[in-house]
């Protein structure tokens, strides 16, 4: 495996890592998309190591297949603010890294793949669902790893449902001593993050991504589902408190193409497996594991079924 910095040409730059594996070029490519917020190109946040993108991009390489990760804007050394950004900005920044990897000798431009976990795994299907009016490389199939198919707005609202509950005891007493609640209160912040016009925003004392609020709230992924004609695989864990296991189900319903869905028994939405009770506060002993073995397995093995990659590689 070898490892080589790429930059995505465009305003901002966006720097990244190009996998390779020990194969003859040129070779299949998979483009990894990762989540929300200030996350860098191994899906990493300071205070938040999924790493899930950096794990993908080297099991891929050990079964012949090259990929690219790239951190988003305003972090790591791509510049920018990430606060700025827009959920639209995300989407022509992924198209802009899908032609960069796509143009590198090393690559196969024909057998290229999205693969994006969360907000990515959206971004994933924005950009596979423009192929056919986008002037740019090809998409040959996409994988969407904890992937909503719920209206922007309803889905946080569902999370400030599923998440309240699993809240420590003191924080749900202080809920109810203060007649909080979570879900209309999440309702009233979108309200004031509709009435915002600017990229960045105060909203509850906190200087908030607005435009990308914005863009999120509005956006209903199942346009771009419906528009994907490619082989897709999509993956979502029962204990999921982000995404609805059962948008598995609309999602198969929607996509046009050849689909494959698989509601992962355990699975968190970082990807790692939780015996107990879901719960956020579980989180950061979650994430100081590997992701899923047989998650990675899964993915590996339909990218190089799709890509025709052969055993022997």
């Amino acid at each position: 495996m070898r490892e080589l910095p790429l930059q995505v040409p465009g305003e901002p730059p966006l720097a990244g890592t190009l996998t390779l594996p020990d194969s003859s070029a040129p070779v299949p490519a998979v483009l990894l998309a990762s989540g929300s917020g200030p996350i860098d190109r191994d899906s990493n946040h300071r205070r938040a190591r999924f790493d899930v993108s950096r794990q993908l991009a080297h099991a891929l390489a050990a079964a012949g297949l090259a990929s690219l990760r790239y951190d988003k804007r305003g972090v790591g050394e791509t510049p920018g603010d990430w606060r700025a950004a827009g959920f639209t900005d995300n989407v022509e920044d992924l198209g802009r890294a899908l032609d960069a990897l796509a143009a590198r000798p090393e690559v196969d431009a024909d057998r290229v793949l999205l693969a994006g976990h969360s907000e990515g795994a959206l971004l994933a299907a924005a950009v596979a669902g423009q192929a056919g009016g986008r002037r740019g490389a090809p998409v040959a199939g996409v994988v969407l790893l904890a992937m909503s198919a719920t209206p922007g707005e309803e889905l946080l609202r569902w999370q400030a449902r599923r998440i309240a509950p699993t809240l420590p005891a003191p924080v749900r007493g202080l809920l109810r001593l203060l007649r909080t609640d979570l879900e209309a209160r999440v309702a009233a912040n979108h309200e004031r993050i509709k009435a915002t016009t600017t990229d960045v925003a105060r909203i509850g004392g906190a200087r908030l991504n607005a435009r990308w609020h914005r863009e999120f709230l509005a956006h209903d992924p199942r346009t771009d589902l419906a528009r994907l004609t490619v082989p897709v695989l999509a993956l979502t864990g029962d204990k999921d408190l982000q995404v609805p296991a059962d948008d598995l189900a609309v999602l198969a319903a929607t996509v046009p193409g050849p689909v494959e869905t698989r509601r992962v028994p355990d699975l968190t939405h970082t990807l790692r497996r939780q015996e107990r009770a879901p719960s956020m506060r579980h989180y950061r002993e979650e994430l100081r594991r590997l992701v899923d073995p047989e998650l990675l397995d899964t993915v590996v093995a339909w990218c190089r079924s799709v890509t025709g990659v052969p055993a022997s590689s």
